[in-house]
């Protein structure tokens, strides 16, 4: 039995891009948060792992660093490895599948804008519909809740509509509020495309994450009555942190 979940573990991981030892924490940071390893208990010996998860075990020790730093896990010299404490699930980052939660800002979290520029161009083939404006805002944006960073996001406004926007708006509203409190613009049209990634070395950077960690790839956005494309915002979450609720039925 030994063999097969060792097989079973080392081809599933063999199947991903993401490095062999994030997946690993990714495992074991769910045994403890299912309760398999519960809090105060001793967990497998560095050799034990190595031989059911079919990896080196200098590929074990990462993933176990890892658990470590998250201050999930103690290690002790002779005495071995134990749980320390459960993963925070009060949600950093609940992705909004509707209209109205896309217009709430969380009101825990901090935005800062690390940088901002105009007269931005953005070529139309990008797009299926809308149609681009002249030029574009471009904010680049960090959500930031108790010192966690959970989301940075590159937020595109049709530059025509900026005036009417000030720095406490880009610090404060989420990105569909920023178009859709303007007066004189109506949103005849909004919807967001959400796609599973790995963390390139800019967003591991900036989210304080691993690189190729697991991450949510999120595009939003808005055209007005005109057709016009005037919100387009790329954002990107931690993927440990993320829950998407779907209402279903009402």
């Amino acid at each position: 039995m030994s063999v097969k979940i060792k097989n079973t573990t080392a081809s599933a991981l063999d199947k991903s891009s993401v490095a062999r030892y994030i997946q690993l924490a990714t495992i074991f940071r769910k045994r403890i948060e299912s309760g398999e390893w519960t809090v105060g208990s001793k967990i497998p010996t560095v050799a034990q792992l190595v031989e059911d998860c079919g990896v080196a075990s200098m590929t074990i020790r990462q993933a176990l660093g890892q658990l470590e730093k998250e201050g999930l896990i103690e290690r002790f010299r002779a005495k071995g490895t134990f749980v320390k404490k459960q993963p925070r699930r009060d949600i950093w980052c609940e992705v909004k599948t509707d209209w109205n939660g896309l217009l709430i800002s969380r009101a825990d979290a901090q935005i800062s804008v690390l940088s901002q520029r105009s007269d931005v161009v953005l070529q139309q083939e990008k797009f299926e519909t809308g149609k681009v404006a002249a030029s574009y805002t471009h904010l680049t944006r960090l959500h930031v809740r108790e010192d966690e960073p959970f989301l940075i996001a590159d937020v595109y406004i049709d530059q025509r509509l900026c005036e009417q926007l000030s720095e406490s708006d880009y610090m404060s509203k989420t990105a569909m509020r920023l178009v859709f409190d303007l007066p004189n613009i109506t949103i005849v049209d909004a919807h967001q495309t959400l796609t599973v990634d790995s963390a390139d070395l800019d967003t591991a950077t900036y989210l304080d994450i691993e690189l190729a960690a697991p991450v949510v790839k999120v595009q939003r956005i808005a055209i007005d009555d005109k057709g016009d494309l005037v919100l387009i915002a790329n954002g990107v979450y931690r993927g440990d942190m993320v829950r998407i609720d779907m209402q279903l039925l009402k």
